[in-house]
């Protein structure tokens, strides 16, 4: 039988043979034995502890339903920091902030993304984020820095403006309109959608932008136009884009001229069915019907998770995050460091004017404008 290996690779045999070959006498006989007891403690080996993972922290981000970013990244941000980020989708932007406001004393969320300069005033007045002055913000220009504490952190930009089918008006052989003030003629009677500015910030933002077209004195008189020639109101942007125009609802809409981004262009290609390589949709630079909007990012006060959200913040202003932003959401990022894809340098538009709005100036006369509005839309 072959002999039994002890932890030290010795065989009890020639352990024994060992211990026995020292030398004879009482002394020597102790000297052995010491030895022979140190040499089996030195080679029993303690069974490692098996580690111990910590089990990852969850960080729950608040958002609007227009919010998308690549899988991978999150996995990213996932792996480096031990967590599992939970997408917490509160309706459109108007919608989701109200819902954080409520939910002040018992947060929702650890940060909430989505708030932009149409409702920036109003989120910070409700006081419900902390201020938290990111590295990442040396990066960032300083014109879309609108919070000076630092409370809500510019993570993109876009432009609302209008979109239009342009095969669809070549078909039917009307020309595209030119101004705000085609929209109203009966030649486009029912083909115009827009978002509700109650409920919506690409809503809002336009109706700001015919505020600023028209003036306080004449943008009511506008609506009651765009009313008469039957525009349609939804409640979202998800709606009137994706359900009512025609491009955007692959052919099952009938509105062929919506409110939407000078971006939304390139996400005809990414999303056509049909194999395109150029947009069915074109930005009409109509004058003075373009607004810029700017979205935040801000943690929480009370959020459970404060250092893990605002780790998150830095990470949705670096380049990892910031260069997956144009196809996911079809804005520009705010990080100039980010690359933009060739479908943004080909297809979206900047417009070279665009309605620039104080936000003080909106968080004093939103509510009025949109009551006087539902006014007129709803009579």
């Amino acid at each position: 039988m072959q002999a039994q290996r002890g932890d030290c690779g010795m065989t009890r045999r020639e352990g024994r043979r060992a211990r026995i070959s020292v030398g004879r006498g009482k002394f020597p006989l102790l000297v052995s034995v010491a030895m022979a007891v140190m040499l089996v403690a030195a080679c029993q080996v303690t069974p490692a502890r098996p580690s111990v993972q910590q089990a990852p922290a969850t960080l729950v981000l608040a958002t609007h339903d227009s919010f998308a970013i690549g899988e991978e990244v999150l996995a990213a941000f996932e792996a480096e920091h031990n967590a599992q980020v939970q997408v917490l989708t509160l309706g459109d932007a108007g919608e989701a902030l109200n819902k954080i406001i409520l939910s002040k004393d018992a947060p929702l969320a650890d940060l909430f993304f989505g708030v932009d300069n149409t409702f920036l005033s109003r989120a910070l007045a409700a006081d419900v984020f902390e201020s938290y002055v990111s590295p990442q913000l040396a990066q960032i220009p300083d014109e879309l820095k609108l919070d000076a504490e630092s409370r809500l952190l510019p993570v993109d930009y876009g432009f609302v403006n209008l979109n239009a089918d342009a095969a669809w008006f070549e078909a039917a052989g009307i020309p595209l309109p030119q101004t705000l003030d085609d929209l109203a003629d009966p030649a486009y009677r029912g083909l115009f959608v827009a978002p509700n500015p109650a409920s919506s910030s690409p809503g809002l933002a336009f109706l700001l932008a015919t505020i600023d077209s028209f003036g306080e004195e004449g943008y009511l008189d506008f609506w009651r136009a765009l009313r008469a020639n039957d525009v349609l109101v939804t409640d979202g942007w998800s709606e009137a884009y994706f359900e009512h125009f025609t491009v955007g609802s692959g052919g099952a809409g009938d509105r062929p001229l919506v409110v939407s981004y000078s971006t939304s262009p390139p996400a005809d290609v990414v999303y056509a069915t049909d194999g395109r390589t150029a947009p069915a949709s074109v930005n009409l630079a109509l004058p003075g019907s373009a607004f810029r909007q700017v979205e935040f990012v801000g943690v929480l006060a009370g959020a459970s998770q404060p250092e893990l959200a605002r780790d998150f913040v830095d990470f949705m202003l670096g380049e990892q995050f910031q260069s997956d932003i144009p196809l996911q959401m079809f804005v520009y990022p705010a990080n100039p460091n980010a690359p933009l894809p060739d479908l943004f340098t080909q297809f979206a538009q900047a417009p070279a004017d665009p309605v620039l709005f104080d936000p003080a100036a909106i968080e004093a006369n939103r509510e009025r404008w949109v009551q006087a509005w539902a006014e007129v839309m709803t009579r």
